[in-house]
């Protein structure tokens, strides 16, 4: 009998396959399309539904269709009537079989259900991408041809609630190699609509894995002090030590971060030296001020990266520009810590463009919303 099981299954895949095939040939034949009404996978769909509908109606009638052994039961079927679900594949249409008592209760497509497994994971990924209550019904009006309420999203999509304030409030590892910080400002409706910062925090394991530790909205001014707060958190969540933690110049921080990880190298974002130094000049000096800028900080040593600098400063540009050289000296025990590693390494730690990718997504999530509301926001 064991031997008979693994043909049996082989010989299902194959006639799997072949149905498969078969469909795909005559989808190509015909030039029909996947999804959409009439399409492959809408026509697949409502016909394994219709199929299981029929097969539970058998179950509470307990004969087949034109079974003889019906008659005289007390009941049997009596039609269909069309119902709309929404499933993976979009709206299908299904004919649901009715009894003549009335008593028939699907399992599969429960009176009064209009939506299937899965679908909940489509409004909440569009909600996740920004789109406002008013937008995904039209979204779903517009694809589907079903109509959902507004509060049928909103309670699908405060189901998660529960689940984000876990995430919030999840242990972490108690070592992190790198840790990179930085903020992104955002429109907040919280009354009137105001710019807020939203403090956000990747972290690089022990595995080489990224993860991303929390994000927090601030006050309207961006702070050490809330920074504080924030790394405090990550510290009472498990977080130990770090190697190296990556940041902008924001004045305070670093003495934040060596408070909460004494032993954590701050490095200063070199990005952020940069704009910083093109903000303090004239844009017609930036072809000549970006290139005297790269001799520093792609120096192969600190000692090097300081004669460049020393260089720069007594430059013409050096000279017309003393506040971009005061910005460098002042950042510069926090930014050399990554000119003591190799070059493989340096490409992680000099900036905190890791942050700054999950930031542009952040960015075009909420370019969709006129402002986040306090409901949606960041903790």
């Amino acid at each position: 009998m064991a031997d008979k099981e693994p043909v049996a299954s082989a010989a299902e895949d194959v006639l799997v396959d072949e149905v498969v095939e078969r469909l795909m040939d005559r989808a190509d034949a015909s030039g029909a399309a996947l999804l959409g009404e009439g399409g492959l996978l809408t026509e697949i769909t409502r016909a394994v539904l219709e199929r299981a509908l029929e097969a539970e109606m058998t179950q509470h009638l307990g004969y087949e269709k034109h079974d003889p052994a019906g008659r005289g039961s007390g009941n049997s079927r009596n039609g269909t009537s069309p119902k709309t679900v929404l499933t993976d594949v979009g709206a299908v249409t299904l004919a649901v079989p009715r009894d003549r008592k009335g008593d028939f209760e699907p399992q599969l497509v429960p009176k009064n259900a209009r939506r299937l497994a899965g679908f909940n994971d489509r409004i909440l990924s569009l909600y996740a991408r920004g789109m406002s209550v008013r937008d995904i019904r039209s979204h779903l009006a517009q694809i589907y041809g079903v109509e959902v309420s507004p509060d049928l999203i909103s309670k699908v999509t405060d189901a998660v609630v529960d689940e984000l304030v876990s995430w919030q409030n999840r242990p972490l590892d108690a070592v992190w190699p790198i840790i990179y910080i930085d903020a992104l400002w955002v429109k907040i409706r919280s009354g009137a609509v105001v710019s807020k910062p939203v403090y956000l925090a990747v972290g690089v394991d022990m595995d080489g894995r990224k993860d991303v530790l929390g994000l927090w909205v601030g006050a309207e001014g961006e702070g050490a002090t809330t920074w504080m707060a924030v790394l405090t958190e990550l510290r009472n969540r498990g977080v130990e030590d770090v190697c190296i933690v990556a940041c902008d110049g924001l004045k305070g921080l670093p003495d934040a971060v060596t408070a909460t990880w004494p032993r954590a190298t701050v490095q200063t974002c070199v990005i952020h030296l940069i704009r910083a130094s093109l903000r303090l000049s004239s844009a017609r000096d930036h072809p000549r001020l970006v290139p005297a800028l790269r001799a520093i900080y792609t120096a192969p040593t600190e000692q090097a990266a300081e004669q460049a600098l020393d260089a720069f400063t007594v430059s013409e540009l050096g000279e017309r520009y003393p506040a971009v050289v005061r910005t460098w000296r002042a950042a510069w025990s926090e930014f050399t810590p990554y000119l003591a590693f190799p070059p493989s390494i340096r490409k992680v730690v000099y900036s905190t463009n890791m942050v700054e990718s999950i930031n542009s997504r952040l960015r075009k999530a909420t370019r969709n919303r006129a402002a986040i509301s306090p409901r949606n926001r960041p903790r």
